[in-house]
């Protein structure tokens, strides 16, 4: 869960906007200037008129939500990488399996084709990095996260992404990762 910070347009009274940075300069300046109404800690309770998931995948999509007397344009369809990057992934039971570390993209088109996916460990030691397909993870407004129907088993049981020879993605450890999930349902 997040800290999120709720500004008030001052010209548009109803207008509010949400973001998980204690900054306004995120927000669409068109519409400010705004003022910082209220930080909503991890904990606290959500008793505000829009939901929390939706407010977490507002930002999520666009770094901001906007709420009030506004025509608000559609989602992008695009996210950047270091937003996924530190999202949690939920397993079938949805509790944390665990963290996303970073994308794999193939370079010649562009397509994100893996994640690294850490577990275990405290403190960054004995940490876990396996790599899991991309396409098996949808995103759970409810749970601000990655859903998977991936077990944590088949997770550790994955190949890893980085080990003691190599700290990048080969052909062959390529061809490792699509040979084991083309054999998972």
């Amino acid at each position: 869960m997040r800290t999120y910070f709720v500004f008030q347009a001052v010209n548009m009274p109803g207008l509010r906007g949400y973001t998980d940075e204690p900054r306004a300069s995120i927000l669409p300046s068109e519409y400010g200037p705004w003022i910082q109404a209220r930080e909503i800690g991890p904990g606290e309770e959500w008793n505000l008129d829009v939901s929390r998931a939706v407010v977490a995948a507002g930002i999520l999509e666009n770094g901001f939500y906007l709420s009030g007397p506004i025509n608000q344009a559609p989602p992008r369809p695009v996210i950047e990488s270091d937003r996924v990057e530190g999202t949690a992934v939920y397993g079938s039971n949805n509790e944390q399996i665990g963290t996303i570390k970073r994308l794999i993209i193939e370079k010649v088109s562009g397509r994100v084709l893996y994640v690294d996916v850490t577990f275990g460990g405290l403190f960054g030691l004995g940490v876990h990095h396996h790599t899991i397909p991309w396409d098996k993870l949808t995103y759970d407004k409810e749970l601000e996260g990655y859903h998977t129907d991936i077990t944590e088993e088949q997770l550790r049981g994955a190949p890893a992404f980085a080990d003691e020879r190599r700290d990048k993605l080969d052909r062959d450890s390529d061809r490792e990762m699509q040979n084991y999930w083309l054999n998972r349902p």
